[in-house]
């Protein structure tokens, strides 16, 4: 989920839209929602969060050691006007990078993909027995060879993979999948994802890597 910051309503409203089309889930909230929000969340809420965007706000310069407080995911400033003091200020006070009006959200992605590299270059990829999924959105390979899956069904992979070892309940799953905040999808459509995906990993690998146990929720195995 990426998370977008900024005093302005029709922005946050913009950019959580642009996000959308992108399959990725986000959230918007002016400045002093998002520090009420911060400071409370749960651990999984905040977990759930991918990259942090900060917008213009009168207070949003000490946002950034605000998440810091709470997460490790990416901070990315956006600049409405060339400014070099405005850059170096937020550079000053914690983000991971600044950058300036119009940008594509998939940039925004791009960006925070590779400062996610730059802190953990190890998890460029995980593997996982004959599965190897990526961080930078690329389709998860089985073998060396690609396996294509529809991004929701991806995520998914990506999800149990990064969390291997250990269950993850379906609400876990669908705040990361669809975000904390989407009222419009019904939380038992996690159960289908699951199922199609179950479904296409039996027919390449031979079996079912997914372990699911009612009420405890789903761990990746391996055989």
């Amino acid at each position: 989920m990426i998370v977008v910051v900024d005093e302005r309503e029709l922005v946050t409203e913009g950019y959580t839209s642009l996000f959308g089309r992108e399959g990725v889930p986000s959230a918007g909230f002016d400045p002093d929602e998002f520090g009420e929000w911060v400071h409370t969340a749960a651990d999984s809420d905040i977990d759930a969060v991918e990259a942090f965007l900060i917008g213009q706000g009168s207070d949003n310069m000490v946002l950034p050691r605000v998440i810091r407080d709470r997460s490790k995911a990416p901070v990315i400033a956006v600049s409405d006007k060339p400014s070099l003091d405005t850059t170096l200020a937020f550079f000053d006070c914690g983000a991971d990078d600044v950058v300036r009006k119009p940008i594509h959200p998939r940039e925004i992605l791009a960006r925070a993909a590779a400062i996610r590299r730059r802190l953990e270059p190890e998890q460029e990829y995980t593997q996982i027995g004959q599965i190897r999924v990526y961080s930078d959105g690329r389709d998860p390979e089985i073998d060396g060879q690609p396996f294509p899956l529809p991004r929701r069904e991806r995520r998914i992979l990506e999800y149990l993979v990064a969390n291997r070892g250990r269950r993850v309940t379906k609400a876990q799953i669908f705040n990361a999948i669809y975000g904390i905040f989407d009222d419009d999808v019904e939380e038992n459509v996690v159960e289908s994802h699951i199922s199609k995906l179950r479904k296409k990993l039996r027919m390449r690998l031979g079996f079912d890597p997914v372990d699911s146990k009612r009420f405890l929720g789903y761990r990746i195995d391996w055989q």
